[in-house]
């Protein structure tokens, strides 16, 4: 008889993962959600002490006690009709619809950049920015338009621009380098079509179009509000519902076919809604420079690098805006600045930067 062998555990396959790699893929994720949740959580708080400020701060000061209390419908006393004039009819107004269109552009940069997984796939950089100002500047100089057919012409030029970028970039589907290349070159030539028709404009027409093209908060008013959130009523929640689909589109157009994604028309539906809030935002503020292009990546390393999320984007879209119009507004004594101006002298630094480092590193990303 030969001596029995003693039985071994068969070695589990090299593909399968262990329980410790299972235990430790779920710590990382619930460190990765406390720590979202706590990152947005705090975004929430710096913007609504960011509003708070911008409501209190000015000529007329109001105290927080007497600015909670009228917000809430108190009585403050014998000051109380000049603290509703100046709060309810100049700074609310303001305070609001920056508030709204730094949530519109920071959502939009960043479906913008996860979906076409470049840096540089901002509204600013695309050309949809450009085609809401061509359309605008169009509406002023040749049309003498003001109001609401300004903000109607900008909407109508960001779509028409990213409708023209993605006929352009299409071929038997999209390229993010593609898309962003095209991009460029159609922001080149509208920007060339801007500068044209402010050329031929009087100087009304070009003072009120320049005003317009760097981003101002100025006009605001309680209708611009109410029209700016009928629109993101419906734009926002659908923008978060499709961004659901965007990590298994960062997988690969053959590997989010694979789990069951439409691939292409999801990309169609992230990238109008995406433009309709590029567009309902620039219409309300005009093109404020770099808010888009600056939101994602701001909220990426505020969640230390981890996949970045929508809502810290939009909050971080608000904070940079709202935070860009208070030092317009304050910092430089009685001379006050557009929003744009500011927004424009932290973006573009951080532009240069960003090429600078995709050349050293020998990528076009």
């Amino acid at each position: 008889m030969t001596p029995s062998t003693p039985a071994t555990a068969p070695a589990p396959p090299a593909n399968r993962a262990t329980s410790s790699d299972v235990a430790r893929v779920s710590r990382a994720r619930r460190r990765e959600r406390s720590r979202a949740i706590v990152v947005t959580a705090g975004l929430a708080v710096a913007v609504t002490a960011v509003l708070l400020a911008a409501l209190a701060v000015g000529d007329f000061r109001i105290g927080i006690p007497d600015l909670l209390a009228r917000l809430v419908g108190q009585q403050v006393g014998e000051l109380q009709p000049r603290i509703d004039y100046v709060l309810f009819d100049l700074r609310l107004p303001r305070a609001v619809t920056g508030l709204l269109v730094g949530v519109a552009f920071g959502l939009a940069g960043s479906l913008f950049q996860r979906l076409l997984r470049n840096p540089l796939a901002s509204p600013d950089v695309l050309g949809i920015s450009a085609g809401a100002s061509a359309a605008a500047v169009l509406a002023i100089v040749a049309f003498g338009a003001s109001g609401f057919a300004v903000s109607a012409g900008a909407f109508t030029g960001a779509v028409a621009a990213s409708a023209l970028i993605y006929a352009l970039a299409w071929q038997r589907g999209i390229s993010g380098y593609r898309l962003v290349l095209i991009g460029i070159g159609v922001n080149a030539a509208l920007l060339s079509a801007v500068s044209f028709l402010m050329t031929r404009a009087d100087m009304t027409d070009a003072q009120q179009a320049l005003l317009w093209r760097t981003g101002s908060l100025y006009d605001s008013s309680w209708d611009e509000v109410a029209a700016l959130l009928g629109c993101l009523v419906v734009l926002v929640p659908t923008a978060l519902l499709l961004a659901r689909a965007l990590p298994r589109l960062q997988l690969g157009d053959d590997s989010a076919r694979g789990l069951g994604l439409p691939v292409e028309r999801t990309r169609l539906a992230l990238l109008l809604v995406a433009t309709g809030l590029i567009g309902v935002g620039t219409a309300a503020a005009g093109p404020v420079a770099f808010v888009a292009f600056l939101s994602g990546p701001i909220a990426s390393r505020l969640l230390g690098g981890a996949r970045p999320g929508t809502v810290p984007a939009a909050l971080v879209g608000a904070l940079v805006t709202l935070s860009s119009d208070f030092v317009a507004q304050h910092l430089f004594g009685d001379q006050q600045f557009p929003v744009g101006v500011v927004t424009g002298a932290v973006g573009a630094p951080y532009l240069l930067w960003l090429l600078a480092k995709s050349n050293r590193a020998g990528r076009g990303e």
